[in-house]
């Protein structure tokens, strides 16, 4: 158990404990202040009564320790239960983060791939273009030749 734990039943119980011995010991006493009897009779009396609330204080005490010990241990058993969940979930986000990354790879490398052939036929149509416009030059200067 946590010191919290124990703090909380100690504090609990110390209480509890002094409230009942209090109360048991003024009601016990004004009980046998008010019968009649002798002085040994008396002690006995007080000896057993208190004897008796002593009894009961511990059983009260050790009542509400396991009450407290149970309630921790849920709470913890809560606890381990949350953060396992949460475990969990964290693992799944990764995931699902790992394969978007992946798939943004693939089609940047894709991209990237297209964007090259692309490249190449646009290099390939400006030769053949620029070959083209020569050959219409030469054509155009050869009939001016021949015009002259």
């Amino acid at each position: 158990m946590s010191n919290d734990g124990k703090e909380i039943v100690n504090s609990y119980s110390k209480g509890f404990l002094i409230g009942a011995l209090v109360g048991g010991a003024v009601g016990a006493i004004t009980a046998l202040l008010l019968a009649p009897k002798s002085g040994k009779e008396l002690r006995e009396d007080i000896s057993r009564k208190s004897n008796e609330l002593m009894d009961k204080a511990q059983d009260l005490i050790g009542d509400r320790q396991e009450q407290a010990l149970s309630t921790i241990n849920q709470g913890k058993i809560q606890a381990e239960k949350l953060v396992q969940t949460a475990k969990e979930q964290a693992g799944s986000l990764i995931n699902s983060a790992d394969r978007i990354i992946q798939e943004a790879r693939f089609k940047a490398s894709t991209a990237r791939e297209n964007i090259q052939e692309n490249s190449l036929k646009i290099k390939d149509a400006f030769k053949a273009g620029a070959e083209a416009f020569k050959s219409e030059m030469d054509s155009v200067k050869d009939r001016d030749t021949e015009l002259q």
